[in-house]
């Protein structure tokens, strides 16, 4: 009787100190890419919840990839209850050569400057401190610099596997290089590789070996007309063991409507984008239409979007392609993704792709040897292909235990 009066009065003590209004800065921190333990562990004066609701500062981060690899971020502070008045961007940008302490330190740094005016209404200065760095004489501004690279950036990468057991080994390898210019008016880029993979498998004295290869080279030009409108080309060349392509190339110029200004592309967007061009495979093995190599005219229209908000983002598109000699021979998909907050410490994940295939024209003619099934050495026939994912999260508890506490990874 006393141990249970003694818990319903540490629950009662308990409730009370949480109604209590704290003396810290409520943030609840929406970023799925920061180093949320970092920021959590090193940005003081804060108090982080786990329920938007309870916050005063609603921390939103969108991110794109910008012209040097690296990432410009967009942090909206969203004042919530007595600081709805105040509503705060700020955007910096990453660069490709930064390390991921680099990263999560500028973060850390632009999250801090953001919440100096809600730390000045809520009267909590006193940790304040502003420290503006004098220019040198000799020092470059921003404004005066010339980029000796001209907006260049280049990237290569090789990547090897290798796996194996008493009675099969496999091993992988790649190399890809790849070159881009990113500016407002003009997105440029190539993209070269060639990757192989073996499978050998030993059974009853004899070696089954499976080897599959691809070369490509990829080529794209995309032009800015307006805050809606872009226009493009597109080149592509190449040879493909498992899609039966000795020897492939194709061009194919588009062009792109966005419903929404590019400028809020991070946050929401919808684009409409057609293309027609010009397509030559020169097959490994006679196609199921008796063709050794053919010249083909194709056309593909695309209806993508995307939306991120503090609720959760949705994400999906719809394409049609269709070759023009022979309108029988297309492909319609469709994918659908979504992650939607929709109450306290609950979120619904939803993400699917269904695909109706009638377009396969490189499959090689001649049946198929159950070798060649089980070790997936060339494409198959199918009319249709798909996968769903489904997913509930739930959480309870305390919203202020915001703790860190690394150890044994717990």
């Amino acid at each position: 009787m006393i141990k249970s009066a003694f818990t319903v009065l540490c629950l009662i003590i308990t409730s009370f100190v949480f109604s209590q209004d704290s003396k810290d800065l409520k943030l609840y921190l929406d970023c799925n890419t920061c180093d949320n333990t970092f920021i959590k562990q090193n940005l003081t004066h804060v108090e982080f919840v786990r329920d938007q609701k309870f916050a005063d500062v609603h921390l939103f981060f969108t991110r794109q990839t910008n012209g040097s690899g690296g990432s410009e971020y967009v942090i909206d502070f969203i004042g919530q209850r007595s600081y709805k008045d105040l509503q705060e961007q700020v955007i910096f940008s990453t660069d490709s050569d930064m390390t991921e302490d680099i990263i999560r330190n500028k973060i850390l740094k632009f999250i801090s400057l953001g919440l100096v005016r809600y730390w000045m209404k809520k009267g909590d200065t006193e940790h304040l401190s502003i420290t503006i760095k004098k220019p040198q004489e000799n020092e470059v501004t921003n404004a005066s610099i010339k980029d000796p690279w001209d907006y260049w950036v280049f990237g290569a990468d090789i990547f090897g596997y290798f796996s194996g057991e008493e009675s099969s080994t496999f091993s992988s390898f790649s190399v890809n290089a790849t070159s881009k210019r990113v500016t407002e008016a003009n997105k440029f880029s190539f993209r070269a590789g060639f990757s192989e993979n073996q499978s050998t498998f030993s059974y009853d004295g004899t070696d089954i070996i499976s080897k599959r290869n691809s070369k490509y080279f990829y080529v794209s030009d995309i032009i800015s007309i307006s805050g809606h409108w872009s226009a493009g080309a597109f080149a592509n060349l190449g040879s493909s063991m498992y899609s039966n392509k000795e020897f492939y190339w194709e061009f194919k110029p588009a062009i792109e409507y966005n419903f929404f200004n590019y400028s809020v592309s991070a946050k929401k967007q919808l684009a409409l984008t057609y293309s027609n061009g010009i397509v030559y495979n020169n097959y490994i093995q006679r196609s199921v239409y008796a063709k050794e190599n053919e010249y083909l005219w194709e056309h593909e229209l695309k209806l993508g979007g995307s939306v991120n908000q503090k609720w959760g983002n949705i994400y999906g598109e719809a394409s049609f392609e269709q070759y023009m000699h022979d309108t029988s021979l297309n492909s319609l998909t469709f994918y659908l993704g979504t992650s939607i907050r929709l109450f306290k410490g609950f979120n619904l994940n939803l993400s699917g792709n269904y695909g109706i295939t009638r377009n396969q024209i490189n499959l090689p003619a001649g049946d198929v040897s159950l070798e060649e099934l089980l070790l997936q050495q060339q494409q198959l026939q199918s009319g249709y292909n798909y996968y769903f994912n489904i997913g509930l999260s739930y959480s309870f508890g305390s919203i202020y235990n915001t703790i860190v506490n690394p150890r044994f990874n717990f």
